[in-house]
This record gives structure tokens, C-alpha cells and sequence, in this order.
């Protein structure tokens, strides 16, 4: 099936599906204002996609509050403390894990929630995305206490937390291969995959995007998914609400 079949097929899959296909955005790493970020809050702007952005802490100031506060897409979000990997060579990079004594991991995520808000406010939404979408299930537990509202890490199943869990399953970057967008046939079938998944669940899709490090085919497929899917883009507030609207 030739490409543009491909699209017009997901075009249809999605109509026949109905009001219960939905979708939300977010995107990784942001810490300052860039072009890149520019051209990510601009093309959500035009098709009214509201964005997760998960901010690092430690990392950003008040140039990136400047910057997004006039924005009626952004949502900031917690993206970890300092998006710094503890595990050892050759193990999978994990911020989040029992690399380091718990105590001192806790209070590190009470630090990020709490220099969030103050550069926030109320703004802020206090969801909390592990870098590199892992975290110890020793922390799950914590994290009401830290005062989180939810969880976002990358995959259908959804670990036990204290707080509600509201992951992402599509991501358009291909990390293993040549860094840039995956192949656009390839990301159709998959989100045909998770429509009829979710169609059955009645959550929202998570879609995840790395503004910092994408490629003209990563725009491309994004401007051409919001524009045949307006209308249909939750905000991640809303993400969670319809989440725990189907437990």
C-alpha cells in the first residue's frame, strides 16, 4: 500500500471509530527557548494541539516561563530532576532508579516539583515523566505523597502507582537507527494498531515527540497527524481525567 493509501486509510479507521478516538502530546528535554521549540509551540498553536512539554528542573529558568507563558498549548510538566543518568556502563539510562539510596531520590523529586511551581505556579501540571521513561517501582508509592497527580512513562501497560498513570505509546523518532523520524508508513500502522486498541479501552493515545532533536520528516508527519486529527487532541489534564474515567 502505497503512502497517501496509507493515510487515507487512517483517515477512515478514524472515522469509523468515533468520539472515543483521542490523542494526547508530549514532548521531552525542553530546559530553554530554542527554534526548535518556537517551531513546536507554532505548528500546536495552528491546529490547536495542546502539548505537554516535559521541562527539566534543574535545568530551565525563567526564560522558558517567558517564553511559553503566552502560549495556549503548553502545559508545563515535570520531566524527572536533571535528566542525569546514575546507572552503570552498560546498563539502560535511568535517572529514576535504586542506583542511589532512596531517601535521597525522594527528596530529589520533592526538589523538582517544588522549584516547578515556583517557576510556574499555577500553571503547572504536576505530572511527573521519568527521563528515559523509566523508574523503579519502589518509587510508585511515593509520588502521592510528593504531591504528583499522575505519571506519564512510554508503553500500553501501565505500572501500579499511587497516583493515575497516563502513558504514551507512539513515538515518532527512531532512536536505534538514524536518530530522525521514523518512517511514516511504518508510524501510520502503528497508530492503526493502538485506534483499534484504544477504540476498546476508551483512553486517549499518547503521542511523544523530542522537539530538540527533530528532522523536516518529523515536522512533516506531525502538521500532516494534527491536521487530519483536529478536534480530537486532549490536553494532558484531560488525558487523565479520561483515564480515570475508564478504571
Amino acid at each position: 500500500m502505497s503512502l497517501e493509501a496509507k493515510w487515507h486509510s487512517l483517515v477512515e479507521q478514524i472515522a469509523c471509530a468515533g468520539p472515543r478516538t483521542r490523542f494526547w502530546l508530549r514532548d521531552d528535554d525542553a530546559v530553554a527557548p530554542t527554534p526548535a521549540l518556537d517551531q513546536l509551540l507554532n505548528v500546536t498553536e495552528h491546529h490547536h494541539v495542546p502539548v505537554a512539554l516535559a521541562i527539566i528542573p534543574a535545568l530551565t529558568g525563567q526564560p522558558l516561563v517567558t517564553r511559553i507563558e503566552d502560549s495556549r498549548m503548553a502545559c508545563p510538566v515535570i520531566h524527572g530532576w536533571a535528566h542525569c543518568n546514575h546507572a552503570p556502563d552498560g546498563s539502560k539510562k535511568q535517572e529514576l532508579g535504586l542506583h542511589r539510596p532512596l531517601p535521597v531520590v525522594v527528596r530529589e523529586l520533592a526538589a523538582a516539583r517544588q522549584r516547578m511551581s515556583d517557576l510556574f505556579g499555577g500553571r503547572l501540571l504536576t505530572m511527573l515523566v521519568p527521563p528515559w521513561n523509566r523508574i523503579a517501582p519502589e518509587f510508585l508509592p511515593h509520588l502521592g505523597q510528593l504531591g504528583f497527580r499522575a505519571l506519564s512513562t512510554f508503553g500500553s501497560a501501565a505500572p501500579t502507582a499511587s497516583v493515575t498513570v497516563v502513558n504514551t505509546q507512539l513515538d515518532i523518532m527512531n532512536w536505534r537507527g538514524n536518530r530522525g523520524c521514523r518512517d511514516h508508513g511504518e508510524l501510520i500502522d502503528a497508530l492503526s494498531g493502538l485506534i483499534h486498541q484504544h477504540d476498546r479501552l476508551g483512553t486517549p493515545i499518547g503521542v511523544l515527540t523530542h522537539h530538540l532533536v527533530h528532522d523536516d520528516a518529523a515536522w512533516d508527519f506531525l502538521r500532516r497527524l494534527f491536521r487530519l486529527t483536529e478536534g480530537r487532541w486532549l490536553s494532558a489534564a484531560d488525558a487523565i481525567v479520561a483515564v480515570e474515567a475508564e478504571r
